[in-house]
């Protein structure tokens, strides 16, 4: 379990594998001390199990393998040696709940339409609205001010239209995400919001009682 506060921004550094199975090297600024064999780690999104790990430099590195479900479902087909990745470690009891309730469990992936530079390099940074195109499938879960998770990120839903929904984020999660560097055409992680789900879930079980 997670709630889309990113933590640290890694690095693929090594990726092998094929069509049903991949395992990923990503560097992080974690402390080799604390990644267990079998912990949990979002990379961007996916909830991935730690298969390896050990340290490097001021940081850590660590192994994981991604099955031919996730590849099909997420970016993690498209990661290569550089790709960037948010991280988030997995909660543990009496952590703060800082964002919303995240998975890893992603649904789908979205299309960044368009990126407007809503205030430019000001005293704190730029600011940025992103507009996001998501299947017709998931659009149904996502509503104005409900929460989204976006590579990881837990974010605030500003408006929907049709199959777009945007998204604003401030300075400082442009700075400290991959977000910064994200453009229109991009594909990123979709989850949506747990309750939306399971809310819908059940109004659809309702009907067909």
């Amino acid at each position: 379990m997670f709630t889309g506060l990113v933590s640290d921004v890694g690095r693929v550094v090594a990726a092998s594998g094929g069509e049903k199975l991949r395992r990923f090297r990503i560097e992080s600024a974690y402390d080799p001390q604390t990644i267990a064999l079998g912990a949990s780690i979002a990379c961007s999104g996916p909830c991935l199990t730690v298969v390896a790990s050990g340290p490097r430099n001021q940081g850590s590195w660590f192994e994981v393998d991604v099955a031919a479900e996730t590849l099909a479902r997420t970016t993690a087909a498209n990661w290569r040696e550089g790709t960037r990745l948010n991280l988030e470690r997995s909660l543990k009891v009496g952590d703060e709940i800082g964002g919303h309730i995240v998975t890893g469990h992603v649904d789908g992936v979205a299309e960044i339409a368009a990126r407007e530079e809503v205030t430019g390099e000001g005293e704190w940074g730029p600011t940025a609205r992103f507009v996001l195109r998501a299947p017709s499938s998931l659009m149904r879960f996502v509503a104005e001010k409900g929460s989204v998770s976006l590579d990881g990120t837990s974010l605030t839903v500003n408006a929907v239209e049709g199959d777009t929904f945007s998204v604003l984020l401030i300075p400082h999660t442009l700075a400290v995400t991959t977000w910064g560097e994200r453009r229109a055409g991009d594909r990123v992680n979709l989850e949506v919001d747990l309750m939306a789900r399971y809310a819908a879930r059940l109004v659809e079980a309702g009907q067909g009682g």
